[in-house]
């Protein structure tokens, strides 16, 4: 088993940056949503209404406690990933590339919600959906070399 190349251990290192940045900024939405982190800086106006609308729940559950699980999920998959036992092999590049695209097709229907049907933006909302959209890009880059890897040594 061939290690992977510097571009995609760069790549990994980015999914778990930008896990970081997006989780945050989801247990900050979180925490404002059980009142708990005082005001919500948002300059449009429209975090609240994205947020305390139908679109801010699912199944019941918070959005942002969802994000906060999502991205807690990536941050840790992608750790994992760097590290030199997992580096070859497809496992926990494959892990990378499930909760991301779950985490892109979740963000799909959260901004089908805030543009279309409530006709608002969110740009703590738009962090979350940069970011997933990245992690996902990254994800399949690395699992096509990886898959290609092992299969050119293989």
């Amino acid at each position: 088993m061939s290690a992977p190349s510097e571009g995609a251990l760069r790549a990994r290192m980015a999914i778990a940056l930008l896990s970081l940045v997006a989780g945050s900024s989801a247990v900050y939405l979180h925490l404002y949503k059980l009142g708990l982190a005082g005001s919500l800086q948002c300059t449009t106006g429209g975090c609240d209404r994205a947020m305390f609308s139908q679109w801010g729940w699912f199944l019941g559950v918070d959005v942002a406690r969802i994000g906060i699980i999502g991205y807690t999920l990536l941050l840790c998959t992608s750790l994992a990933s760097l590290q030199p036992r997992w580096q070859g092999g497809l496992g926990v590049t494959r892990v990378l590339l499930v909760l991301a695209s779950l985490g892109f097709a979740f963000t799909l229907r959260l901004k089908y919600g805030e543009f279309v049907v409530l006709g608002t933006f969110c740009p703590w909302c738009a962090i979350s959906a940069v970011s997933i959209t990245v992690i996902l890009v990254l994800s399949v880059i690395i699992f096509r070399e990886a898959r290609a890897r092992l299969h050119a040594g293989g």
